[in-house]
Protein backbone atom coordinates (compact mmCIF):
# COMPACT_ATOMS: atom_id res chain seq x y z
CA UNK A 1 0.00 0.00 0.00
CA UNK A 2 2.11 2.95 -1.52
CA UNK A 3 0.67 6.40 -1.21
CA UNK A 4 0.13 7.95 -5.05
CA UNK A 5 1.28 11.50 -5.76
CA UNK A 6 -2.36 12.75 -7.87
CA UNK A 7 -1.40 16.09 -8.00
CA UNK A 8 1.69 18.62 -7.48
CA UNK A 9 2.62 21.55 -5.90
CA UNK A 10 3.47 24.56 -8.08
CA UNK A 11 6.93 25.45 -7.45
CA UNK A 12 6.80 29.01 -5.21
CA UNK A 13 6.19 32.10 -7.66
CA UNK A 14 4.83 30.08 -10.48
CA UNK A 15 1.25 30.67 -11.88
CA UNK A 16 -1.51 30.03 -9.41
CA UNK A 17 0.41 29.46 -6.19
CA UNK A 18 1.02 31.86 -3.38
CA UNK A 19 4.37 33.05 -2.57
CA UNK A 20 6.02 33.22 0.98
CA UNK A 21 7.17 36.42 1.83
CA UNK A 22 10.55 36.91 3.00
CA UNK A 23 11.72 36.99 6.44
CA UNK A 24 7.79 35.83 7.77
CA UNK A 25 7.42 32.80 9.07
CA UNK A 26 5.44 29.49 7.86
CA UNK A 27 3.52 28.64 10.97
CA UNK A 28 1.84 25.36 11.00
CA UNK A 29 -1.35 24.84 13.60
CA UNK A 30 -3.18 22.04 14.75
CA UNK A 31 -7.16 23.23 14.92
CA UNK A 32 -8.97 20.60 17.50
CA UNK A 33 -7.25 21.17 20.61
CA UNK A 34 -4.79 23.87 19.33
CA UNK A 35 -6.80 26.11 17.42
CA UNK A 36 -10.34 25.21 19.32
CA UNK A 37 -11.42 23.83 22.12
CA UNK A 38 -12.33 20.02 22.39
CA UNK A 39 -16.07 21.48 21.90
CA UNK A 40 -15.95 23.12 18.52
CA UNK A 41 -15.38 26.97 19.83
CA UNK A 42 -12.76 29.29 19.02
CA UNK A 43 -12.10 32.38 21.36
CA UNK A 44 -11.98 35.78 20.43
CA UNK A 45 -8.44 35.92 21.38
CA UNK A 46 -7.05 33.00 18.98
CA UNK A 47 -9.16 34.62 16.49
CA UNK A 48 -7.76 37.78 16.52
CA UNK A 49 -4.21 36.98 16.92
CA UNK A 50 -4.85 34.53 14.32
CA UNK A 51 -5.99 37.36 11.69
CA UNK A 52 -3.32 39.47 12.91
CA UNK A 53 -0.96 37.02 11.93
CA UNK A 54 -2.54 36.48 8.48
CA UNK A 55 -2.54 40.02 7.99
CA UNK A 56 1.20 40.91 9.18
CA UNK A 57 1.94 38.50 6.07
CA UNK A 58 2.91 35.48 7.73
CA UNK A 59 2.37 32.29 6.00
CA UNK A 60 -0.59 30.33 8.40
CA UNK A 61 -1.15 26.79 7.23
CA UNK A 62 -4.09 25.28 8.70
CA UNK A 63 -2.66 21.53 9.45
CA UNK A 64 -5.33 19.14 10.61
CA UNK A 65 -6.48 15.71 11.19
CA UNK A 66 -10.14 16.90 10.30
CA UNK A 67 -11.06 16.64 6.47
CA UNK A 68 -11.31 19.13 3.91
CA UNK A 69 -14.84 20.36 4.16
CA UNK A 70 -14.51 21.10 8.27
CA UNK A 71 -10.79 22.64 7.35
CA UNK A 72 -12.06 25.38 5.14
CA UNK A 73 -14.39 26.95 8.24
CA UNK A 74 -10.85 27.51 9.94
CA UNK A 75 -9.42 28.86 7.12
CA UNK A 76 -12.04 31.46 7.08
CA UNK A 77 -12.08 32.56 10.11
CA UNK A 78 -8.39 33.43 10.35
CA UNK A 79 -8.93 35.44 7.21
CA UNK A 80 -6.59 33.17 4.83
CA UNK A 81 -7.51 34.31 1.45
CA UNK A 82 -4.79 33.11 -0.26
CA UNK A 83 -2.72 30.34 1.15
CA UNK A 84 -2.23 26.54 1.87
CA UNK A 85 -4.15 24.22 4.06
CA UNK A 86 -2.66 20.45 4.93
CA UNK A 87 -6.05 18.48 5.74
CA UNK A 88 -6.68 14.40 6.83
CA UNK A 89 -3.29 14.73 8.88
CA UNK A 90 -1.08 15.56 5.43
CA UNK A 91 -3.51 13.14 2.96
CA UNK A 92 -4.54 15.96 1.09
CA UNK A 93 -3.21 19.48 0.42
CA UNK A 94 -5.38 22.45 -1.02
CA UNK A 95 -4.50 25.78 -2.32
CA UNK A 96 -6.38 28.20 -0.60
CA UNK A 97 -7.51 31.30 -2.81
CA UNK A 98 -10.68 33.19 -2.43
CA UNK A 99 -11.20 33.67 -6.49
CA UNK A 100 -11.53 30.66 -7.12
CA UNK A 101 -15.08 29.27 -7.53
CA UNK A 102 -14.99 26.96 -4.53
CA UNK A 103 -12.31 28.86 -3.07
CA UNK A 104 -9.54 26.16 -2.91
CA UNK A 105 -8.00 23.82 -5.28
CA UNK A 106 -7.13 20.28 -4.21
CA UNK A 107 -2.95 20.10 -5.17
CA UNK A 108 -1.91 16.48 -3.51
CA UNK A 109 -3.65 13.66 -2.39
CA UNK A 110 -2.28 10.63 -1.01
CA UNK A 111 -4.21 7.64 -1.69
CA UNK A 112 -4.05 4.06 -0.44
CA UNK A 113 -5.78 0.21 -0.43
CA UNK A 114 -8.06 0.27 2.84
CA UNK A 115 -8.65 -4.01 2.68
CA UNK A 116 -5.73 -5.31 4.14
CA UNK A 117 -5.98 -2.51 7.33
CA UNK A 118 -9.55 -3.15 7.62
CA UNK A 119 -9.35 -6.78 7.35
CA UNK A 120 -7.06 -6.89 10.39
CA UNK A 121 -8.96 -4.27 12.31
CA UNK A 122 -12.18 -6.16 11.71
CA UNK A 123 -10.84 -9.55 12.83
CA UNK A 124 -9.48 -7.76 16.11
CA UNK A 125 -12.00 -4.98 16.51
CA UNK A 126 -15.42 -6.41 15.03
CA UNK A 127 -17.61 -4.07 16.76
CA UNK A 128 -15.50 -1.04 16.13
CA UNK A 129 -17.17 1.77 13.59
CA UNK A 130 -15.55 2.59 10.02
CA UNK A 131 -15.24 5.27 8.44
CA UNK A 132 -13.10 6.01 5.22
CA UNK A 133 -12.75 9.73 3.38
CA UNK A 134 -12.51 8.51 -0.24
CA UNK A 135 -10.16 9.98 -3.07
CA UNK A 136 -12.64 12.32 -4.32
CA UNK A 137 -13.86 13.54 -1.15
CA UNK A 138 -16.65 11.30 0.01
CA UNK A 139 -17.13 9.80 3.08
CA UNK A 140 -17.95 6.15 3.60
CA UNK A 141 -18.99 4.28 6.86
CA UNK A 142 -20.04 1.03 7.83
CA UNK A 143 -22.91 2.65 10.37
CA UNK A 144 -24.23 5.76 11.05
CA UNK A 145 -20.67 7.97 11.99
CA UNK A 146 -21.01 11.48 12.72
CA UNK A 147 -17.82 13.81 13.73
CA UNK A 148 -17.17 17.52 13.27
CA UNK A 149 -13.72 16.20 11.74
CA UNK A 150 -15.45 15.20 8.43
CA UNK A 151 -17.20 18.24 7.94
CA UNK A 152 -20.06 15.92 5.95
CA UNK A 153 -22.28 12.86 6.98
CA UNK A 154 -20.95 9.49 5.79
CA UNK A 155 -23.09 7.35 3.98
CA UNK A 156 -23.47 3.97 5.28
CA UNK A 157 -22.19 1.16 2.72
CA UNK A 158 -21.27 -2.35 3.25
CA UNK A 159 -18.11 -3.63 4.57
CA UNK A 160 -16.86 -4.91 1.23
CA UNK A 161 -17.77 -1.76 -0.95
CA UNK A 162 -15.66 0.16 1.69
CA UNK A 163 -12.80 -2.50 1.46
CA UNK A 164 -13.18 -1.76 -2.53
CA UNK A 165 -12.36 2.09 -2.56
CA UNK A 166 -9.26 4.12 -2.68
CA UNK A 167 -8.93 6.22 0.73
CA UNK A 168 -6.89 9.51 1.72
CA UNK A 169 -7.87 8.20 5.50
CA UNK A 170 -9.47 5.76 7.27
CA UNK A 171 -11.22 6.04 10.71
CA UNK A 172 -11.84 3.75 13.43
CA UNK A 173 -13.79 4.48 16.51
CA UNK A 174 -14.38 1.69 19.59
CA UNK A 175 -16.82 2.58 22.16
CA UNK A 176 -15.84 -0.33 23.83
CA UNK A 177 -12.72 0.57 24.76
CA UNK A 178 -10.60 3.00 26.75
CA UNK A 179 -7.68 5.20 24.90
CA UNK A 180 -5.01 2.49 26.61
CA UNK A 181 -7.00 -0.75 25.49
CA UNK A 182 -7.28 0.54 22.09
CA UNK A 183 -3.90 1.42 22.05
CA UNK A 184 -2.83 -2.28 22.72
CA UNK A 185 -5.34 -3.49 20.77
CA UNK A 186 -4.10 -1.55 17.61
CA UNK A 187 -0.36 -2.00 18.27
CA UNK A 188 -0.91 -5.71 18.66
CA UNK A 189 -2.14 -6.39 15.09
CA UNK A 190 0.47 -5.18 13.48
CA UNK A 191 -0.14 -2.99 10.30
CA UNK A 192 1.65 -2.87 7.62
CA UNK A 193 1.67 -0.38 4.93
CA UNK A 194 0.23 2.76 6.52
CA UNK A 195 0.86 5.36 9.18
CA UNK A 196 -1.17 5.79 11.96
CA UNK A 197 -1.97 7.65 15.29
CA UNK A 198 -4.24 6.86 18.73
CA UNK A 199 -6.53 9.62 19.32
CA UNK A 200 -7.66 11.20 23.12
CA UNK A 201 -10.34 8.30 22.84
CA UNK A 202 -10.86 5.36 21.25
CA UNK A 203 -9.89 6.51 17.83
CA UNK A 204 -7.73 5.61 15.45
CA UNK A 205 -6.67 7.59 11.87
CA UNK A 206 -5.00 5.78 9.30
CA UNK A 207 -3.05 7.10 6.68
CA UNK A 208 -0.89 5.96 3.75
CA UNK A 209 2.38 4.75 4.42
CA UNK A 210 5.07 7.55 5.41
CA UNK A 211 1.99 10.46 5.20
CA UNK A 212 1.45 12.76 8.22
CA UNK A 213 1.43 16.29 8.41
CA UNK A 214 5.32 16.94 8.55
CA UNK A 215 5.80 15.31 5.45
CA UNK A 216 3.13 16.54 3.50
CA UNK A 217 4.55 20.58 5.43
CA UNK A 218 7.90 19.41 4.45
CA UNK A 219 6.79 19.00 0.96
CA UNK A 220 4.91 22.52 1.31
CA UNK A 221 7.88 24.18 2.29
CA UNK A 222 10.02 23.13 -0.06
CA UNK A 223 8.09 24.35 -3.36
CA UNK A 224 7.66 27.43 -0.77
CA UNK A 225 11.22 27.62 -0.60
CA UNK A 226 10.57 29.23 3.19
CA UNK A 227 13.89 29.09 5.18
CA UNK A 228 13.90 26.00 7.87
CA UNK A 229 14.25 28.22 10.61
CA UNK A 230 11.58 30.22 9.55
CA UNK A 231 9.30 27.01 10.56
CA UNK A 232 6.83 27.01 13.74
CA UNK A 233 4.09 24.39 14.76
CA UNK A 234 2.03 24.04 17.45
CA UNK A 235 -0.14 21.15 18.47
CA UNK A 236 -1.84 18.82 20.95
CA UNK A 237 -2.48 15.17 19.40
CA UNK A 238 -0.01 12.11 18.45
CA UNK A 239 -0.86 13.19 15.24
CA UNK A 240 0.68 15.84 16.07
CA UNK A 241 4.22 14.57 16.66
CA UNK A 242 5.86 14.33 13.63
CA UNK A 243 5.01 17.99 12.66
CA UNK A 244 6.19 19.19 15.90
CA UNK A 245 9.74 17.30 15.33
CA UNK A 246 9.47 18.59 11.72
CA UNK A 247 9.35 22.69 12.50
CA UNK A 248 12.22 24.73 13.79
CA UNK A 249 10.09 25.33 16.87
CA UNK A 250 7.27 22.91 18.18
CA UNK A 251 5.02 24.00 20.96
CA UNK A 252 3.05 21.42 22.13
CA UNK A 253 -0.52 22.61 24.04
CA UNK A 254 -0.68 22.16 27.85
CA UNK A 255 -2.83 19.02 27.74
CA UNK A 256 -1.14 17.29 25.19
CA UNK A 257 0.02 13.85 26.37
CA UNK A 258 3.69 13.05 27.39
CA UNK A 259 4.85 11.51 24.34
CA UNK A 260 3.66 14.65 22.31
CA UNK A 261 5.29 17.02 25.17
CA UNK A 262 8.82 15.18 24.58
CA UNK A 263 8.83 15.51 20.68
CA UNK A 264 7.93 19.44 21.17
CA UNK A 265 10.62 22.63 21.98
CA UNK A 266 8.59 24.14 24.29
CA UNK A 267 5.38 23.76 25.87
CA UNK A 268 2.29 26.69 26.38
CA UNK A 269 -0.71 26.95 28.11
CA UNK A 270 -3.61 24.60 27.49
CA UNK A 271 -6.15 25.12 25.21
CA UNK A 272 -8.84 26.02 27.58
CA UNK A 273 -6.46 28.98 28.44
CA UNK A 274 -6.02 29.64 24.92
CA UNK A 275 -2.28 28.52 25.45
CA UNK A 276 -1.85 29.58 21.44
CA UNK A 277 -2.37 32.99 22.13
CA UNK A 278 1.37 33.73 23.42
CA UNK A 279 3.00 31.41 21.02
CA UNK A 280 1.60 33.53 17.96
CA UNK A 281 2.42 36.72 19.52
CA UNK A 282 5.78 36.15 19.94
CA UNK A 283 6.25 35.26 16.29
CA UNK A 284 4.05 38.72 15.56
CA UNK A 285 6.73 40.33 17.78
CA UNK A 286 9.83 38.84 16.33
Amino acid sequence: MTASEEFSIPAAGSGGSFSHVQGKKMVCLDVDGTIVHHDGRMSDAVKEIGRSLVAEGHTVVVSTGRSLPATLPVVETFGIEHGYAVCSNGGVTVRVDASLEDGYEVLDRRIFDPAPALDALMERLPNARYAIETSVGDFLSTERFEDMSFGLDARGVSFQEMKSTEAVRLVVNSTDSTAEDFTAAVEGIGLHGVTYSVGWSAWLDIAAAGVTKGSSLETLRERLQVPVEDTVAVGDGRNDIEMLRWATLGVAMGQAPQEVIDAADELTAPVEEDGLVSVLRRVLES
